[in-house]
Protein backbone atom coordinates (compact mmCIF):
# COMPACT_ATOMS: atom_id res chain seq x y z
CA UNK A 1 0.00 0.00 0.00
CA UNK A 2 1.26 3.79 -1.00
CA UNK A 3 1.90 6.01 1.94
CA UNK A 4 -0.52 8.15 2.90
CA UNK A 5 -0.21 11.59 2.62
CA UNK A 6 -2.21 14.47 4.18
CA UNK A 7 -1.97 17.50 2.69
CA UNK A 8 -4.75 20.94 3.46
CA UNK A 9 -6.63 22.29 0.10
CA UNK A 10 -8.72 25.68 0.18
CA UNK A 11 -12.56 24.68 -0.32
CA UNK A 12 -12.88 28.36 -1.95
CA UNK A 13 -9.84 27.98 -5.19
CA UNK A 14 -8.50 24.94 -3.86
CA UNK A 15 -5.35 25.85 -3.78
CA UNK A 16 -3.06 23.43 -1.71
CA UNK A 17 -1.01 23.42 1.14
CA UNK A 18 1.71 21.56 3.11
CA UNK A 19 0.52 22.86 6.58
CA UNK A 20 -2.60 24.37 8.11
CA UNK A 21 -3.50 28.62 7.59
CA UNK A 22 -5.61 30.69 8.83
CA UNK A 23 -6.13 32.52 5.21
CA UNK A 24 -5.52 31.11 1.71
CA UNK A 25 -2.95 33.05 0.60
CA UNK A 26 -3.95 32.13 -3.11
CA UNK A 27 -7.84 34.11 -2.66
CA UNK A 28 -7.52 35.55 0.46
CA UNK A 29 -10.39 33.81 2.63
CA UNK A 30 -10.28 33.23 6.05
CA UNK A 31 -10.98 29.48 7.51
CA UNK A 32 -11.26 27.64 4.17
CA UNK A 33 -8.00 25.56 4.81
CA UNK A 34 -9.08 21.87 5.30
CA UNK A 35 -6.94 18.52 5.89
CA UNK A 36 -7.33 15.77 3.23
CA UNK A 37 -5.71 11.99 2.83
CA UNK A 38 -4.19 11.66 -0.62
CA UNK A 39 -2.83 8.74 -1.88
CA UNK A 40 -0.58 8.57 -5.09
CA UNK A 41 -1.31 5.93 -7.38
CA UNK A 42 1.54 4.40 -9.40
CA UNK A 43 -0.69 3.18 -12.55
CA UNK A 44 -2.58 5.30 -15.01
CA UNK A 45 -5.95 4.28 -16.70
CA UNK A 46 -5.75 4.35 -21.10
CA UNK A 47 -9.00 4.02 -21.87
CA UNK A 48 -8.34 3.98 -25.66
CA UNK A 49 -4.61 2.51 -26.31
CA UNK A 50 -1.68 4.49 -26.81
CA UNK A 51 -1.94 7.72 -29.19
CA UNK A 52 1.72 9.21 -29.63
CA UNK A 53 1.58 13.38 -30.06
CA UNK A 54 3.91 14.92 -31.64
CA UNK A 55 4.48 18.60 -32.43
CA UNK A 56 2.82 20.38 -35.02
CA UNK A 57 2.80 24.03 -36.79
CA UNK A 58 -0.16 25.84 -36.52
CA UNK A 59 -0.05 26.87 -40.58
CA UNK A 60 -0.30 22.72 -41.09
CA UNK A 61 -3.37 22.16 -38.52
CA UNK A 62 -6.55 21.19 -40.91
CA UNK A 63 -9.02 23.48 -38.92
CA UNK A 64 -12.68 21.55 -39.31
CA UNK A 65 -15.87 22.28 -37.58
CA UNK A 66 -16.48 19.98 -35.08
CA UNK A 67 -19.24 16.96 -35.77
CA UNK A 68 -22.54 17.41 -33.04
CA UNK A 69 -25.74 15.66 -32.25
CA UNK A 70 -28.35 17.56 -32.87
CA UNK A 71 -30.77 16.85 -29.38
CA UNK A 72 -34.38 16.78 -29.57
CA UNK A 73 -34.57 20.22 -27.38
CA UNK A 74 -34.02 23.28 -29.66
CA UNK A 75 -33.51 25.46 -26.45
CA UNK A 76 -30.73 23.37 -25.64
CA UNK A 77 -29.18 22.81 -29.19
CA UNK A 78 -29.38 26.83 -29.31
CA UNK A 79 -27.19 27.40 -25.94
CA UNK A 80 -24.81 24.68 -26.74
CA UNK A 81 -24.15 25.79 -30.37
CA UNK A 82 -26.46 23.47 -32.66
CA UNK A 83 -26.13 20.29 -30.60
CA UNK A 84 -23.51 18.37 -28.45
CA UNK A 85 -19.89 18.23 -29.46
CA UNK A 86 -18.47 14.43 -29.60
CA UNK A 87 -15.80 13.82 -26.26
CA UNK A 88 -17.50 17.36 -24.86
CA UNK A 89 -17.80 17.72 -20.85
CA UNK A 90 -20.66 19.83 -19.88
CA UNK A 91 -21.42 21.04 -16.71
CA UNK A 92 -25.15 22.27 -15.45
CA UNK A 93 -25.16 23.98 -12.05
CA UNK A 94 -28.68 25.04 -10.54
CA UNK A 95 -30.25 25.38 -7.41
CA UNK A 96 -32.14 22.25 -5.82
CA UNK A 97 -35.21 21.67 -6.82
CA UNK A 98 -35.18 23.73 -10.14
CA UNK A 99 -34.91 20.82 -12.65
CA UNK A 100 -31.34 19.59 -13.41
CA UNK A 101 -32.04 15.92 -13.34
CA UNK A 102 -35.66 16.44 -15.01
CA UNK A 103 -33.93 18.17 -17.85
CA UNK A 104 -31.39 15.41 -18.32
CA UNK A 105 -33.51 12.54 -18.01
CA UNK A 106 -36.06 14.55 -20.68
CA UNK A 107 -32.80 14.22 -22.81
CA UNK A 108 -31.71 10.50 -22.37
CA UNK A 109 -35.73 9.58 -22.86
CA UNK A 110 -35.89 11.69 -26.31
CA UNK A 111 -32.84 10.72 -27.63
CA UNK A 112 -32.79 7.34 -30.38
CA UNK A 113 -29.20 6.62 -28.89
CA UNK A 114 -27.45 4.71 -26.07
CA UNK A 115 -27.75 6.82 -23.02
CA UNK A 116 -25.76 5.65 -19.89
CA UNK A 117 -27.41 7.50 -16.83
CA UNK A 118 -24.95 7.51 -13.79
CA UNK A 119 -27.06 8.33 -10.48
CA UNK A 120 -25.24 8.70 -7.28
CA UNK A 121 -28.39 10.51 -5.07
CA UNK A 122 -31.56 8.58 -6.21
CA UNK A 123 -32.07 5.04 -6.65
CA UNK A 124 -32.82 3.46 -10.20
CA UNK A 125 -37.01 3.38 -8.43
CA UNK A 126 -37.27 6.85 -8.30
CA UNK A 127 -35.61 7.46 -11.47
CA UNK A 128 -38.04 5.16 -13.18
CA UNK A 129 -41.20 6.72 -11.18
CA UNK A 130 -39.82 10.55 -12.48
CA UNK A 131 -39.36 8.48 -16.33
CA UNK A 132 -43.02 7.65 -15.86
CA UNK A 133 -44.47 11.09 -14.99
CA UNK A 134 -42.55 12.49 -18.19
CA UNK A 135 -45.29 10.88 -20.21
CA UNK A 136 -44.66 9.82 -24.02
CA UNK A 137 -40.98 9.86 -23.56
CA UNK A 138 -39.43 5.79 -24.04
CA UNK A 139 -36.18 5.33 -24.72
CA UNK A 140 -35.19 1.64 -25.01
CA UNK A 141 -31.50 2.08 -24.71
CA UNK A 142 -31.55 4.11 -21.70
CA UNK A 143 -29.06 2.17 -19.17
CA UNK A 144 -29.39 3.18 -15.14
CA UNK A 145 -26.77 2.74 -12.72
CA UNK A 146 -26.50 3.89 -9.69
CA UNK A 147 -23.30 4.21 -8.15
CA UNK A 148 -21.11 6.92 -6.55
CA UNK A 149 -17.32 4.85 -7.39
CA UNK A 150 -15.69 6.51 -10.18
CA UNK A 151 -13.73 3.62 -11.34
CA UNK A 152 -17.20 1.41 -11.31
CA UNK A 153 -18.70 3.70 -13.28
CA UNK A 154 -15.76 3.98 -16.03
CA UNK A 155 -15.36 0.26 -16.10
CA UNK A 156 -18.97 0.02 -16.83
CA UNK A 157 -19.09 3.00 -19.37
CA UNK A 158 -16.39 0.70 -21.38
CA UNK A 159 -17.85 -2.52 -21.49
CA UNK A 160 -21.34 -0.74 -22.60
CA UNK A 161 -19.94 1.69 -24.74
CA UNK A 162 -22.52 4.35 -24.86
CA UNK A 163 -23.27 7.55 -27.26
CA UNK A 164 -23.54 10.29 -23.97
CA UNK A 165 -23.04 9.66 -20.50
CA UNK A 166 -25.11 11.72 -18.01
CA UNK A 167 -23.45 11.91 -14.12
CA UNK A 168 -25.70 13.35 -11.51
CA UNK A 169 -24.32 14.45 -9.86
CA UNK A 170 -20.47 14.83 -9.61
CA UNK A 171 -20.37 15.80 -5.95
CA UNK A 172 -21.54 12.46 -4.93
CA UNK A 173 -18.58 10.90 -6.64
CA UNK A 174 -15.75 8.96 -5.10
CA UNK A 175 -12.01 7.44 -6.31
CA UNK A 176 -10.09 4.68 -4.69
CA UNK A 177 -6.85 6.86 -4.98
CA UNK A 178 -7.79 9.67 -2.69
CA UNK A 179 -8.77 8.74 0.83
CA UNK A 180 -10.87 12.13 1.97
CA UNK A 181 -14.91 12.13 1.61
CA UNK A 182 -16.45 12.35 -1.91
CA UNK A 183 -17.72 16.16 -2.49
CA UNK A 184 -14.31 17.99 -1.26
CA UNK A 185 -12.03 19.66 -3.35
CA UNK A 186 -9.28 16.59 -4.16
CA UNK A 187 -12.70 13.83 -4.39
CA UNK A 188 -14.08 16.45 -7.27
CA UNK A 189 -10.86 16.97 -8.34
CA UNK A 190 -9.51 13.75 -9.22
CA UNK A 191 -12.68 12.16 -10.50
CA UNK A 192 -14.08 15.37 -12.95
CA UNK A 193 -9.88 14.65 -14.19
CA UNK A 194 -10.90 10.68 -14.72
CA UNK A 195 -14.22 11.32 -16.47
CA UNK A 196 -12.55 13.85 -19.01
CA UNK A 197 -9.57 11.97 -19.68
CA UNK A 198 -12.19 9.27 -20.53
CA UNK A 199 -14.96 11.65 -22.44
CA UNK A 200 -11.96 13.30 -24.92
CA UNK A 201 -9.91 9.43 -25.63
CA UNK A 202 -13.43 7.38 -26.21
CA UNK A 203 -15.14 10.67 -28.06
CA UNK A 204 -18.20 10.42 -25.28
CA UNK A 205 -19.82 13.40 -24.16
CA UNK A 206 -20.58 13.50 -20.60
CA UNK A 207 -22.77 15.70 -19.11
CA UNK A 208 -22.17 16.48 -15.13
CA UNK A 209 -24.52 18.28 -12.46
CA UNK A 210 -23.15 19.96 -9.92
CA UNK A 211 -24.76 21.37 -7.03
CA UNK A 212 -24.41 25.20 -6.06
CA UNK A 213 -23.37 27.11 -2.80
CA UNK A 214 -25.23 29.55 -1.10
CA UNK A 215 -23.92 32.12 -3.05
CA UNK A 216 -24.73 30.37 -5.98
CA UNK A 217 -21.68 29.26 -7.45
CA UNK A 218 -20.84 25.60 -8.38
CA UNK A 219 -19.55 23.92 -5.30
CA UNK A 220 -16.24 22.48 -5.39
CA UNK A 221 -12.77 23.70 -6.82
CA UNK A 222 -12.92 26.80 -9.39
CA UNK A 223 -10.56 24.88 -11.51
CA UNK A 224 -13.52 22.39 -12.19
CA UNK A 225 -15.43 24.67 -14.46
CA UNK A 226 -11.81 26.10 -16.26
CA UNK A 227 -11.83 21.60 -16.82
CA UNK A 228 -14.95 20.83 -18.69
CA UNK A 229 -15.70 22.59 -21.95
CA UNK A 230 -19.35 24.07 -21.00
CA UNK A 231 -20.83 25.36 -18.24
CA UNK A 232 -24.57 25.97 -18.17
CA UNK A 233 -26.25 27.73 -15.47
CA UNK A 234 -30.27 26.65 -15.08
CA UNK A 235 -31.97 29.30 -13.07
CA UNK A 236 -35.46 30.61 -12.25
CA UNK A 237 -37.80 31.39 -9.35
CA UNK A 238 -39.06 28.39 -7.83
CA UNK A 239 -42.46 29.92 -7.23
CA UNK A 240 -42.45 30.93 -10.78
CA UNK A 241 -43.48 28.67 -13.87
CA UNK A 242 -40.68 29.67 -15.97
CA UNK A 243 -36.84 28.43 -16.28
CA UNK A 244 -33.89 29.99 -17.81
CA UNK A 245 -30.74 27.73 -19.08
CA UNK A 246 -27.95 30.29 -20.02
CA UNK A 247 -23.84 29.11 -20.85
CA UNK A 248 -21.33 30.66 -18.58
CA UNK A 249 -18.66 29.35 -20.71
CA UNK A 250 -18.92 27.43 -24.02
CA UNK A 251 -15.38 26.35 -26.15
CA UNK A 252 -17.72 25.47 -29.37
CA UNK A 253 -19.87 28.30 -29.40
CA UNK A 254 -21.81 31.42 -28.12
CA UNK A 255 -22.19 32.28 -24.42
CA UNK A 256 -24.91 35.27 -25.23
CA UNK A 257 -28.36 32.96 -25.95
CA UNK A 258 -30.39 31.36 -23.57
CA UNK A 259 -33.27 28.83 -23.38
CA UNK A 260 -36.53 29.23 -21.82
CA UNK A 261 -38.87 26.37 -20.28
CA UNK A 262 -41.70 25.83 -18.42
CA UNK A 263 -42.39 23.49 -15.19
CA UNK A 264 -45.47 21.64 -15.57
CA UNK A 265 -46.74 18.30 -13.89
CA UNK A 266 -45.00 16.27 -16.97
CA UNK A 267 -41.66 17.72 -16.68
CA UNK A 268 -40.04 20.83 -18.72
CA UNK A 269 -41.50 22.10 -21.66
CA UNK A 270 -39.52 24.62 -24.24
CA UNK A 271 -41.24 27.92 -24.76
CA UNK A 272 -41.06 28.62 -28.48
CA UNK A 273 -41.89 32.34 -28.35
CA UNK A 274 -41.64 33.61 -24.78
CA UNK A 275 -42.86 36.80 -25.69
CA UNK A 276 -46.63 35.35 -26.15
CA UNK A 277 -46.50 34.56 -22.87
CA UNK A 278 -44.40 36.97 -20.73
CA UNK A 279 -46.66 39.64 -21.71
CA UNK A 280 -50.10 39.76 -19.26
CA UNK A 281 -53.46 40.05 -21.62
CA UNK A 282 -55.28 43.02 -19.79
CA UNK A 283 -58.61 43.62 -20.24
CA UNK A 284 -58.20 47.41 -18.85
CA UNK A 285 -55.09 49.68 -18.85
CA UNK A 286 -53.36 50.22 -15.86
CA UNK A 287 -50.83 52.63 -14.71
CA UNK A 288 -47.33 51.85 -14.24
CA UNK A 289 -46.97 49.01 -17.14
CA UNK A 290 -44.44 49.05 -19.98
CA UNK A 291 -43.10 46.73 -22.55
CA UNK A 292 -39.89 46.49 -22.94
CA UNK A 293 -37.53 44.52 -26.22
CA UNK A 294 -34.94 43.09 -24.85
CA UNK A 295 -32.23 40.74 -26.74
CA UNK A 296 -30.87 37.42 -25.17
CA UNK A 297 -28.52 36.62 -27.66
CA UNK A 298 -30.09 36.92 -31.11
CA UNK A 299 -33.27 35.97 -29.88
CA UNK A 300 -35.67 39.14 -28.93
CA UNK A 301 -37.84 39.04 -26.40
CA UNK A 302 -40.87 41.39 -24.90
CA UNK A 303 -40.89 41.76 -21.47
CA UNK A 304 -43.67 42.88 -19.16
CA UNK A 305 -41.90 46.05 -16.68
CA UNK A 306 -44.14 47.14 -13.64
CA UNK A 307 -43.51 50.07 -10.83
CA UNK A 308 -45.34 51.39 -8.45
CA UNK A 309 -44.51 54.66 -7.25
CA UNK A 310 -46.22 55.91 -4.03
CA UNK A 311 -45.71 58.19 -1.16
CA UNK A 312 -43.11 57.38 1.32
CA UNK A 313 -45.34 56.87 4.71
CA UNK A 314 -42.02 56.36 6.93
CA UNK A 315 -40.17 58.76 6.16
CA UNK A 316 -36.99 56.70 4.11
CA UNK A 317 -38.12 55.91 0.76
CA UNK A 318 -38.00 52.67 -0.37
CA UNK A 319 -36.14 51.31 -3.71
CA UNK A 320 -37.09 47.55 -4.28
CA UNK A 321 -36.67 46.04 -7.92
CA UNK A 322 -37.03 41.75 -8.92
CA UNK A 323 -35.95 40.59 -11.86
CA UNK A 324 -33.47 44.25 -12.88
CA UNK A 325 -30.26 45.80 -10.87
CA UNK A 326 -31.34 47.67 -8.04
CA UNK A 327 -28.01 49.94 -8.61
CA UNK A 328 -29.64 50.54 -11.59
CA UNK A 329 -32.76 51.24 -10.71
CA UNK A 330 -31.51 53.92 -7.83
CA UNK A 331 -29.07 55.26 -11.03
CA UNK A 332 -32.28 56.03 -13.38
CA UNK A 333 -33.83 57.45 -10.07
CA UNK A 334 -31.09 59.96 -9.54
CA UNK A 335 -30.98 60.88 -13.52
CA UNK A 336 -34.78 61.80 -13.73
CA UNK A 337 -34.65 63.75 -10.35
CA UNK A 338 -31.91 65.77 -11.68
CA UNK A 339 -32.05 66.06 -15.15
CA UNK A 340 -35.79 66.03 -15.63
CA UNK A 341 -36.96 67.48 -12.41
CA UNK A 342 -39.25 64.87 -11.45
CA UNK A 343 -39.22 64.83 -7.53
CA UNK A 344 -38.99 61.16 -6.92
CA UNK A 345 -36.88 61.50 -3.89
CA UNK A 346 -39.65 61.10 -1.41
CA UNK A 347 -41.20 58.64 -2.92
CA UNK A 348 -41.57 54.86 -2.28
CA UNK A 349 -40.37 53.10 -6.08
CA UNK A 350 -40.85 49.20 -6.74
CA UNK A 351 -40.17 47.45 -9.83
CA UNK A 352 -40.69 44.14 -11.09
CA UNK A 353 -40.29 42.02 -14.21
CA UNK A 354 -43.25 39.67 -14.64
CA UNK A 355 -42.55 36.11 -15.00
CA UNK A 356 -39.39 35.90 -12.27
CA UNK A 357 -37.35 36.32 -15.59
CA UNK A 358 -33.32 38.37 -14.88
CA UNK A 359 -31.65 40.03 -17.20
CA UNK A 360 -29.15 43.00 -17.35
CA UNK A 361 -29.76 44.10 -20.89
CA UNK A 362 -29.28 47.97 -20.71
CA UNK A 363 -31.96 48.84 -23.05
CA UNK A 364 -34.71 47.95 -20.53
CA UNK A 365 -33.91 51.58 -19.40
CA UNK A 366 -36.72 53.22 -20.99
CA UNK A 367 -39.09 50.97 -20.05
CA UNK A 368 -38.39 51.08 -16.61
CA UNK A 369 -38.36 54.79 -16.95
CA UNK A 370 -41.53 54.84 -19.00
CA UNK A 371 -43.33 52.38 -15.93
CA UNK A 372 -42.15 54.59 -13.24
CA UNK A 373 -43.51 58.01 -14.46
CA UNK A 374 -46.92 56.55 -15.68
CA UNK A 375 -47.14 54.97 -11.84
CA UNK A 376 -45.84 58.63 -10.48
CA UNK A 377 -48.61 60.73 -12.98
CA UNK A 378 -51.03 57.46 -12.59
CA UNK A 379 -51.58 57.58 -16.37
CA UNK A 380 -51.87 54.75 -18.41
CA UNK A 381 -49.52 53.87 -21.43
CA UNK A 382 -51.28 52.18 -24.38
CA UNK A 383 -50.72 48.22 -24.41
CA UNK A 384 -49.89 49.10 -28.24
CA UNK A 385 -46.56 50.59 -26.88
CA UNK A 386 -43.46 49.14 -26.66
CA UNK A 387 -39.65 50.46 -25.60
CA UNK A 388 -35.76 49.81 -26.50
CA UNK A 389 -33.51 52.38 -25.28
CA UNK A 390 -30.57 52.91 -22.62
CA UNK A 391 -30.08 56.17 -20.40
CA UNK A 392 -27.31 58.23 -19.97
CA UNK A 393 -26.05 60.28 -16.95
CA UNK A 394 -27.09 63.21 -18.78
CA UNK A 395 -30.73 62.39 -19.51
CA UNK A 396 -29.68 61.05 -23.27
CA UNK A 397 -31.06 57.91 -24.94
CA UNK A 398 -28.02 56.01 -26.09
CA UNK A 399 -28.63 53.48 -29.24
CA UNK A 400 -28.78 50.22 -28.62
CA UNK A 401 -27.41 46.94 -30.25
CA UNK A 402 -29.48 45.10 -33.35
CA UNK A 403 -32.03 47.74 -33.14
CA UNK A 404 -33.55 46.29 -36.73
CA UNK A 405 -34.23 42.42 -34.53
CA UNK A 406 -36.25 44.07 -31.95
CA UNK A 407 -38.17 46.53 -34.22
CA UNK A 408 -39.14 43.16 -36.12
CA UNK A 409 -40.61 41.19 -33.07
CA UNK A 410 -42.60 44.18 -31.93
CA UNK A 411 -44.31 44.55 -34.84
CA UNK A 412 -44.60 40.33 -35.36
CA UNK A 413 -46.38 40.27 -32.39
CA UNK A 414 -48.85 43.01 -33.02
CA UNK A 415 -47.67 46.26 -31.26
CA UNK A 416 -48.29 50.01 -33.50
CA UNK A 417 -45.92 52.42 -31.76
CA UNK A 418 -42.27 51.40 -30.49
CA UNK A 419 -39.59 53.91 -28.98
CA UNK A 420 -36.11 53.77 -29.84
CA UNK A 421 -33.28 56.49 -29.73
CA UNK A 422 -32.55 58.97 -32.62
CA UNK A 423 -29.03 57.74 -32.48
CA UNK A 424 -29.73 54.52 -34.17
CA UNK A 425 -29.51 53.97 -38.04
CA UNK A 426 -32.55 52.37 -38.80
CA UNK A 427 -32.38 50.78 -42.24
CA UNK A 428 -34.91 52.56 -44.44
CA UNK A 429 -36.93 49.66 -45.13
CA UNK A 430 -40.77 49.53 -44.46
CA UNK A 431 -41.89 48.30 -41.44
CA UNK A 432 -45.31 47.68 -40.05
CA UNK A 433 -44.92 49.34 -36.53
CA UNK A 434 -44.60 53.16 -36.24
CA UNK A 435 -41.03 54.00 -35.21
CA UNK A 436 -40.81 56.91 -32.47
CA UNK A 437 -37.21 58.30 -32.23
CA UNK A 438 -36.61 60.12 -29.26
CA UNK A 439 -33.01 61.60 -27.85
CA UNK A 440 -33.71 63.02 -24.52
CA UNK A 441 -35.78 61.95 -20.99
CA UNK A 442 -37.55 65.57 -21.37
CA UNK A 443 -38.22 64.80 -25.20
CA UNK A 444 -39.85 61.31 -24.35
CA UNK A 445 -42.01 61.93 -21.56
CA UNK A 446 -43.26 64.83 -23.51
CA UNK A 447 -44.32 62.35 -26.65
CA UNK A 448 -45.48 59.39 -24.41
CA UNK A 449 -47.73 61.93 -21.93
Amino acid sequence: MAKLKTVYFCQNCGTQFPKWLGQCTNCGEWNTLVEEVVEKSSTSKNYSGDKKQHIINIIEVNAQEEPRIATPSEELNRVLGGGIVLGSVTLIGGEPGIGKSTLLLQLALKMRKKVFYVSGEESASQIKMRADRLTDLQNPECYLFTETSVDKILHEAKKLKPDFIIIDSIQTLHSSLIESSPGTVSQIRECSGEIIKFAKETSTPVFLVGHITKDGQIAGPKVLEHMVDVVLNFDGDRNHLFRLLRANKNRFGSTAEIGIYEMISQGLKEIKNPSEILITKKFEELSGNAVAVTLEGNRPMLLEIQALVSTAVYGTPQRSSTGFDSKRLNMLLAVLEKRAGFQLGAKDVFLNITGGIKTDDPALDLAVIASILSSNEDFAISEKYCFAGEIGLSGEIRPIPQAEQRISEAEKLGYEKIFVSNLNKIPKRKFGIKIEEVGKIEDFHERLF
